[in-house]
């Protein structure tokens, strides 16, 4: 099953794809991360990366494009994938088409998590993330016992939660204007393809992802 999870910054698709991830056996993958990884290894795509990162630029879509295929050729997704945060316009995605049709592996849905801009700034303000390894936590939907419970992979101890400067209610509202003038046009060029479907991401996370689930191709 290779899927592409579309939404607005605290729609859940981090949420989302963490359950898939259990559901169907197949790695999300976030270039966040992989650029992150890149950067903290010094790969030759990472050095890259990080060059624009330091003068301040935006990493060249084809860096991220070729991280993506570096990635996909690992064993483990072989039955599939979850890409999460990309494509963020209709360049990345057409780039996108283009690769995986190259390496065999086109997509078989992409599904948009609905939610009303109220609740999105709502719930990212409620965002925390762990210092040690990065692993994100929303206030407002994780249970306190199971934050007190849970272990940071990296320490063994209690994970450390920060929120990050652009979880912060005075940037919601730009994130948001982003989003709806590069990203939400991605909407009508996946339902041109037919593989758009659509869910109210509102509402309790096991909810959410029993109508994911249940959009999900057989």
């Amino acid at each position: 099953m290779r899927i592409v999870l579309l939404g607005a910054p605290g729609s859940g698709k981090g949420t989302q794809s963490q359950r898939l991830v259990e559901q169907q056996h197949i790695p999300q993958i976030s270039t966040g991360d992989l650029l992150r990884a890149a950067v903290a290894q010094g790969t030759p795509l990472g050095v890259q990366a990080k060059e624009a990162m330091t003068a301040g630029r935006l990493v060249e879509d084809s860096i991220v494009l070729e991280m993506i295929r570096e990635r996909l050729g690992e064993p483990d997704t072989g039955r599939g994938f979850i890409l999460d945060g990309f494509p963020r316009n209709i360049a990345q995605a057409r780039a996108l088409d283009t690769l995986l049709e190259q390496i065999g592996q086109p997509l078989d849905v992409v599904v948009q998590l609905k939610v009303d801009y109220a609740e999105l700034s709502r719930r990212i303000a409620g965002r925390r993330t762990c210092s040690d390894c990065d692993r994100v936590v929303n206030l407002l939907t994780t249970p306190r016992e199971s934050l007190e419970q849970e272990r940071c992979p990296v320490t063994g101890k209690p994970h450390r939660l920060f929120q990050r400067p652009d979880d912060n209610e005075a940037t919601v509202a730009q994130r948001l204007r982003v989003y709806e003038q590069q990203t939400s046009p991605l909407i009508e060029y996946y339902a041109g393809q037919g593989l758009l479907r659509s869910i109210d991401a509102q509402g309790d996370v096991a909810e959410v992802s029993g109508r994911l689930t249940a959009v999900l191709p057989r």
